[in-house]
């Protein structure tokens, strides 16, 4: 089978690394990549926006299936313009990629579906998004309404914290048009955790968890960032909570998008938060998340490619699917001053050493100068993973890789499934 892969992160490259080890692959290629991915496959230079060349080099490399790594080109209609190719896709059509394109409509298939999710207001006139605070001391959460890269999401502990984050949004466009509409949501409290389900429009597969940390410092405090670690899979899942995560929150959705005539295929990603109240939807992604790839990926038993045709076909109930029982850790390394202004360029030490069994090393902003020495080449550089019996067993050999790496001034969390908060990355809504 030949595949192209779109996307050049730590996500896709944790693709190529799974599906490289599945019978049914002939050839592979990545459309971006990075180093990491160009010892498993021959990368393209193509930006993951640019869905004329994506579309091109499916074409040109009779290409078997797509796996979309991303949510832009999905949203931007790739999955459309393959499927009218009859070229398979790993991934949801423009309609139903809505349910990360737009906040709004996501929170209306919900309440619609009856799924639980905290109560909302959409607003495109920032006035009235103001006058509405006026009447709500207490916290707010303020979301652009678009796409923002996992960023556009302002946790506020009051009103008046709440009118900076709708002018920032609205005003100030710290999101550009994605914050043209936003949404304010209650404000919710209680451990999180990402849920994972592979679809093929009307079913899917066992769910897989993991716990994620945006945070850029130790003890969940600093700026928001892209994803500075994840776990999987978490204490906190069990057969019980997944049972009612399936019947509550998932199979509801498919149902009513299945009604509208946008069916979801691909992989339905739902942050939840588990309030007192049960478990309740922060927001849907159309895609696999990261870091939570790096660390679930490893998890799948299953012949990767099987799964993703299945889905893409529509005939997952031919199709088993399985997760091994283990656990894996996933670290972040990221350039200094990230998430704000950084270098790129530093040789990148340490990458050859083999480290403890059960390691992986994930990249993500880094290239290859015209020797073969990787580089950083962007904020978020590596993802180390480790692997173990136990979330403890796991995080130590992650750190222990870790440990062997090095380049000009890298950064990293050192709590990531720390016994503090292996409960919940993140403990807030």
């Amino acid at each position: 089978m030949k595949v192209l892969i779109v996307g050049s992160g730590a996500r896709e490259h944790a693709l190529a690394w799974r599906i490289r080890q599945s019978p049914n692959l002939s050839d592979l290629w990545v459309a971006g990549g990075n180093a990491g991915t160009a010892s498993l496959a021959e990368n393209l230079t193509i930006r993951s926006s640019d869905v004329d060349a994506l579309v091109c080099a499916a074409q040109e490399t009779s290409a078997d299936l797509v796996v979309v790594g991303p949510e832009a080109p999905l949203a931007l209609g790739l999955a459309d313009r393959l499927d009218m190719l009859g070229i398979p896709v790993f991934g949801p059509s423009q309609s139903a990629a809505q349910i990360e394109a737009s906040k709004g409509f996501a929170l209306d298939l919900m309440r619609n579906a009856g799924v639980p999710c905290p109560e909302f207001h959409i607003f495109s006139d920032q006035a009235k998004a103001l006058d509405h605070l006026t009447s709500h001391s207490g916290p707010v959460v303020v979301k652009a309404d678009g796409l923002a890269a996992g960023k556009g999401v302002l946790l506020c502990q009051n009103s008046e914290e709440g009118a900076l984050a709708v002018r920032e949004c609205m005003s100030d466009r710290a999101f550009g048009e994605a914050g043209d509409t936003i949404v304010l949501e209650e404000y919710l409290s209680g451990p999180e955790v990402s849920v994972f389900a592979f679809c093929d429009g009307e079913r899917f597969s066992p769910l897989v968890a993991a716990c994620d940390y945006k945070r850029l410092e130790d003890g969940n405090i600093g700026p928001n960032t892209g994803g500075m670690g994840s776990f999987a899979q978490p204490a906190i899942w069990n057969s019980e909570l997944s049972t009612q995560v399936e019947s509550n929150i998932i199979r509801p959705v498919l149902q009513a998008m299945a009604e509208r005539g946008t069916p979801y295929k691909g992989v339905l990603y739902a942050g939840l938060m588990l309030t007192e109240s049960g478990p309740k939807v922060l927001e849907f992604n159309c895609r696999l998340g990261d870091p939570e790839t790096q660390v679930v990926i490893p998890l799948l038993a299953s012949d990767p490619l099987e799964l993703m045709m299945a889905c893409a076909q529509g005939n997952l109930s031919q199709t088993e699917v399985s997760w091994y029982k283990r656990n894996y850790v996933g670290v972040v390394m990221v350039s200094g001053g990230y998430p704000g202004e950084y270098q790129t360029g530093f040789e990148i030490s340490g990458l050859d050493e083999d480290g403890p069994n059960d390691t992986m090393v994930f990249h993500a902003g880094t290239k290859l100068d015209p020797i073969g020495t990787p580089l950083t080449a962007g904020g978020r550089v590596l993802t180390v993973v480790g692997g173990g019996d136990s979330i403890e067993s796991a995080r130590e050999r992650a750190y222990s890789r870790l440990e062997l790496i090095g380049f000009q001034g890298a950064h990293w969390r050192r709590d990531i499934s720390s016994s503090a908060n292996q409960g919940a990355a993140e403990t807030t809504g």
